[in-house]
């Protein structure tokens, strides 16, 4: 049977990618040069978790792992931008944490109907030369690409929200519990069996209604992921009170009410965080006359031992489940009293010092280098290095963010090897802003000159190691000895 709930899946979510800017210059009758007038590029989508009352499941995303949201249009002449990306909508259920696939990092617990994460961001769209333009740029003759979308692996683990979380072994009878104090029917036979899945049922007691999660059966071993382990584990850890679910008609050998609650009460305490949680104990089954004698002879011992209010029921028969629920709404009520009050959100504002440079230089070689910092890694992504003026504009903006000046006083020489993002080039000290003229449109004089300058320079080397080499001959012929001496 095809599984019909899923409480882990791994999605590959990638946002938009940015629409690239238009180059372009308008053009009309008499008016041949009229100006660029390329638009801009859309923005990427975003990729949104939205928490939805109607989702319980991760089971769509675990067969649909791969989520994309919609990449924006490039732009167009005649001032015609782009249009942006469609954001993609991804539903979650109430309670699902959101974690780094790779490092494991908690990035986000969403609880609460509505609330949302962006799990991955759209790229920016390139500005198209309209924008560009400038009074020593009037008519650019490019255009900036549109940025990648981000791309990365979260991990979505749901976490059961229920005030009441029951625990026991297996066949415990949780299952026929929250079958008799809620509206909920999970499955329920009279063969020996454990529930796979969490069951949610919703209780009223007086004026108290909360939730009650009937959760997959614990064994000997479960923290340490023996049977369901950590799949059960997991979906008790948001509950405010836990409910000891005690068979009192097993059978089994080595078993009786104080044996399993100390072997649950011992993986519970190796799973962590639930020692602060009230308990109530349930000794179930009491509509077997020996599980009902039972009960009440360790009934006295167990709330001696442990400490906790203990009821004899049946969920069979309704037997003492009236005063059950009252203890359970009691606790729940008392809690959600104790529980701070949520403050609203404030959100603050820090904007970044005037000074700040925004980039950083580390030196990884004698002439190597590595450019970091969010605007200089942006700007490269933007040039289309087959433009030169495009990359005379990115020198450009380098220089005047400072970075040229920084890698002259880590003593950078011409040739010198500079990384910035996924992009490695020779460093050419002569590309400072505005040293020289721009040229037409599409060139930029600088990098033709430094190119000029380069190949004279590669020239004179050759010139130089062939003029040593011939000296180097002349030498030995000169040296060596004629024949007979």
């Amino acid at each position: 049977m095809a599984a019909t709930f899923v409480d882990r899946a791994v999605l590959h979510v990638s946002g938009g990618n940015g629409g690239h800017g238009c180059t372009s210059v308008h053009r009309e009758k008499f008016k041949p040069l009229g100006g660029p007038d390329g638009g801009n590029g859309g923005n990427g989508g975003d990729v949104v978790l939205v928490v939805e009352a109607s989702v319980t499941t991760l089971l769509d995303l675990h067969h649909h792992p791969h989520q994309r949201a919609g990449s924006g249009r490039p732009g167009q002449g005649s001032m015609r931008d782009g249009a942006a990306g469609v954001d993609l909508t991804v539903p979650v259920p109430d309670g699902t944490v959101v974690k780094d696939a790779v490092t494991g990092e908690v990035l986000v617990d969403l609880v609460g109907v509505g609330t949302a994460y962006v799990a991955a961001r759209g790229g920016r769209g390139g500005l198209g030369n309209a924008a560009l333009a400038s009074s020593r740029r009037k008519a650019p003759g490019f255009a900036l690409l549109g940025e990648p979308g981000d791309a990365r692996d979260v991990v979505l683990e749901l976490k059961t929200v229920a005030d009441v979380a029951l625990v026991g072994f297996p066949n415990a009878g949780k299952s026929s519990l929250i079958a008799a104090v809620s509206a909920a029917r999970p499955k329920i036979a009279d063969y020996p069996f454990t529930t796979l899945v969490p069951n949610l049922g919703v209780v009223q007691a007086g004026d108290t209604v909360f939730t009650v999660a009937d959760v997959p059966g614990l064994v000997p071993g479960a923290s340490g992921g023996r049977g369901l382990g950590l799949e059960f584990l997991r979906h008790v850890e948001r509950c405010s009170m836990l409910v000891h679910v005690v068979d009192c008609a097993t059978l089994e050998p080595g078993r009786d009410p104080v044996t399993d609650l100390e072997t649950i009460e011992a993986e519970l305490a190796a799973y962590g965080g639930l020692a602060d949680r009230p308990r109530l104990v349930a000794l179930n089954k009491a509509d077997v006359p020996e599980a009902r004698d039972l009960a009440e002879m360790v009934g006295a011992d167990v709330a001696e031992r442990f400490g906790w209010p203990v009821f004899v029921i049946s969920a069979a028969t309704r037997h003492g489940l009236r005063e059950l629920s009252f203890a359970m709404a009691e606790r729940v009520t008392a809690e959600r009293a104790a529980a701070p009050v949520a403050e609203p959100t404030r959100i603050v504002l820090r904007p970044a010092p005037v000074r700040e440079v925004g980039f950083t230089v580390e030196q990884t070689g004698e002439q190597s280098f590595v450019v970091h910092g969010d605007r200089p890694r942006r700007w490269v992504l933007q040039t289309d290095f087959g433009n030169d003026e495009a990359v005379g504009y990115l020198a450009d903006r380098l220089a005047r963010l400072g970075v040229e000046d920084a890698l002259a006083g880590l003593g950078a020489l011409a040739g010198a090897e500079v990384t910035i993002g996924d992009v490695t080039f020779d460093w050419v000290p002569t590309l400072r802003a505005g040293a020289m003229p721009l040229g037409g449109r599409g060139t930029d004089e600088r990098l033709e000159t430094s190119a000029r300058l380069r190949a004279i320079d590669r020239k004179a080397s050759r010139r130089a190691r062939r003029g040593a080499f011939d000296e180097a001959v002349e030498t030995d012929w000169a040296t060596e000895p004629e024949a007979g001496e």
